[in-house]
């Protein structure tokens, strides 16, 4: 987990790359970016604010070969061993992002490549590089008074509300390739962002193993559990899922299978379900691992426990327990209507 409210920018190196295939250009500032506090609190919340309202998925770099050739490693390794070098790196940085730029896709932009201290990281502390980059241009009005008149111009600037690329490298795990965060708000140029020019891949830890695992079962619900039951099921067998995860410190697939999986006979399914699936998630070798609390909290908020009917009518089963959909809702049938019904017991409405 980290936490970036205490983190300060030591200082910013500013470039622009534009896209070989184009013949656009390259231009490097010879220093740094001299910040002053209102830029300085600007380009924070500019930087800082996707990674707070993202889910943490961690990359580390990697190379098939060997760390020492991935550039973008090599150079955040010479800069936190020597932070006086930040600008030297950027530069170096900024010469390789403009080497992948040769797809006619790919947007020209400003490179911002900046030393942050004071990160706190699993409740670390530590420092970090934020490589970012600004693509697209927004229209903006600029108001001036000349004379006795209002005169207005429309320029062209970035919307600080929204950064379009950016990462974050974390000084701890140097030998794993460190640990990375990423953002992308233009995903039709994805790979030339995380392969290309970071060379980063997800990182398999507690997180990435509760979010697969976790997505996995879901799409087993739809493909499997719906199918050969029904909606309320469906719906049943993920409650059941994220609860066993939200009340568990650790993952063991055997007494997972045993407490969720009330049909005995999806047993056999899951497992072959798993063999199948279960290299899209990354999850067909795992059995075990420590379970990541924010991972099941991300997935419980993007859970849909709603039945639609075609009658236009929604059953929404809101709760913490699952037990009381089995306990207040039936399912059955009415042979006069030839239709199926849902019998919902409470004892009083609530007030909204």
């Amino acid at each position: 987990m980290i936490n970036l409210y205490p983190s300060q920018i030591e200082s910013v190196s500013l470039h622009r790359v534009g896209n070989i295939s184009k013949a656009e250009g390259l231009f490097l500032s010879e220093d740094p970016y001299q910040m002053d506090d209102e830029t300085n609190g600007l380009l924070k919340e500019y930087f800082f604010k996707p990674f707070r309202d993202k889910e943490e998925n961690y990359y580390h770099f990697s190379h098939e070969a060997d760390l020492e050739y991935n550039p973008v490693f090599m150079q955040a390794t010479a800069i936190f061993e020597n932070p006086a070098t930040v600008h030297q790196g950027s530069v170096e940085i900024a010469k390789h992002l403009f080497q992948q730029s040769n797809h006619p896709h790919i947007k020209s932009g400003e490179v911002y490549v900046a030393y942050i201290s004071d990160v706190m990281i699993d409740n670390q502390k530590t420092q970090a590089i934020g490589i970012f980059k600004s693509e697209l241009k927004h229209d903006f009005l600029q108001f001036e008074e000349k004379a006795a008149n209002l005169d207005l111009k429309v320029l062209q600037g970035v919307n600080l509300n929204k950064l379009d690329k950016g990462c974050l490298i974390f000084n701890v795990n140097k030998e794993e390739g460190y640990k990375v965060l990423s953002v992308d708000s233009n995903r039709y140029d994805t790979k030339y962002w995380l392969e290309n020019f970071l060379g980063i891949t997800a990182l398999a830890d507690e997180n990435f193993y509760t979010k697969n695992y976790l997505k996995f079962c879901q799409n087993f619900a739809k493909d499997v559990v719906l199918p050969a039951e029904d909606k309320q099921q469906e719906v049943l067998f993920m409650n059941r899922a994220v609860n066993h995860f939200a009340k568990n410190d650790n993952f063991e697939e055997t007494n997972f299978l045993n407490e969720v999986m009330e049909n005995p006979e999806l047993i056999p399914e899951f497992k072959h379900y798993k063999v199948e699936k279960g290299p899209k998630y990354s999850v067909e070798d795992v059995s075990t691992f420590d379970i990541a609390n924010k991972a099941v909290s991300d997935a419980r908020k993007k859970m849909k426990n709603v039945i639609e009917l075609d009658t236009n009518i929604q059953i929404r089963l809101d709760f913490i327990n699952p037990e009381s959909a089995e306990k207040f809702v039936e399912k059955g049938w009415d042979e006069e209507r030839q239709m199926y019904y849902y019998l919902v017991y409470f004892n009083k409405e609530q007030k909204s």
